[in-house]
């Protein structure tokens, strides 16, 4: 079941093109991501599927109701955590739940959900005393208090702590297990790649390209590098006439070789021909970022080449 379809969106700014012809589609019950470069268009897209800007032209379908012609309908579904926030400094955890939950016909049980969100005690804290990660999971639980079927979460986790952000991506998983169906943003890839079941990757107001993470990196990421170290002297010409092999380099007795397809296996079964133990054996391994910067020309906030162990 499609619970979020996005056809042909367009907005704009005046002269600038905030958003040029977006398309997808969320199915029911999945967590899609929704990446790309600063001013790519991701809040202006989420803000239009909310119902907070009328786009200049295409259609937006939240569980089959429009957000502009069909407001009520859609506010009763669609809960919202947008990137910045503000509450008043003295109101207390408890107090903002059961307000916003008086804002809907069918709400859940506020009580409830400070349970599952971990704040019932600080049901009784003044929101100016919580900590970045508790606000943000208030946050969370007001998007979540209308009892929405789609959640949009916007930049969630920007700002807390790298506990703090891994505590609020358990949560998540934890609303997606209860049927939610939640469209994320996020500039982090580890968070877009840890979470989502599908992501769009968006630039320049366009979309990119939409895939699973694993897709999207297969997709964009096919050069693979194997490191190591030898226990005994290796002729190079050994690992560069390899089928798959492009490149081998030696430096300060540590060797990169670089390839494609089935690198990995070529060169162990290399090296055990030759009766070569392969020392410290790493692969590269690609990910979402080295994606992103396929898709978009552009690197993510925070990028790097993950390195792992073959013997962990």
């Amino acid at each position: 079941m499609t619970a979020l379809e996005v056809r042909n969106l367009h907005k704009r700014y005046g002269e600038h093109v905030a958003v040029d012809d977006v398309s997808f589609t969320v199915e029911a019950g999945e967590i899609f991501g929704i990446i790309g470069p600063n001013g790519a268009g991701k809040t202006t897209t989420v803000e239009c599927i909310a119902g907070l800007r009328t786009p200049d032209s295409g259609s937006i379908s939240v569980l089959g109701f429009d957000p502009r012609r069909n407001r009520a309908e859609v506010r009763e579904r669609l809960g919202v955590q947008l990137q910045e926030s503000s509450f008043p400094d003295a109101i207390k955890v408890a107090e903002a739940l059961e307000l916003y939950s008086s804002f809907y016909r069918d709400p859940v049980d506020w009580r409830e959900l400070m349970g599952l969100l971990g704040l019932t005690e600080k049901r009784d804290t003044q929101y100016k005393a919580l900590s970045g990660g508790q606000k943000q999971r208030l946050s969370i639980a007001l998007a979540l208090v209308g009892n929405p079927k789609v959640a949009i979460l916007d930049e969630l986790t920007t700002g807390l702590d790298p506990q703090a952000r891994r505590d609020t991506w358990s949560v998540i998983e934890r609303v997606r297990d209860t049927g939610v169906t939640i469209l994320l943003v996020t500039h982090f890839m580890d968070e877009a790649e840890r979470l989502s079941d599908r992501i769009v990757v968006i630039d320049c107001g366009r979309v990119a390209a939409v895939d699973t993470p694993a897709g999207l990196i297969e997709r964009a990421t096919a050069v693979q590098q194997v490191r190591f170290r030898v226990s005994q002297p290796l002729d190079k010409s050994v690992l560069i006439e390899l089928p798959d092999v492009t490149d081998v380099e030696i430096t300060e007795g540590r060797w990169l070789v670089t390839g494609r397809g089935q690198l990995l296996s070529n060169v162990a079964r290399a090296l055990a021909r030759a009766q070569v133990v392969a020392e410290d054996l790493r692969v590269n391994q690609r990910n979402l970022d080295d994606a992103f910067v396929a898709f978009t020309g552009r690197a993510p906030e925070s990028s790097e080449l993950s390195e792992r162990r073959v013997d962990e």
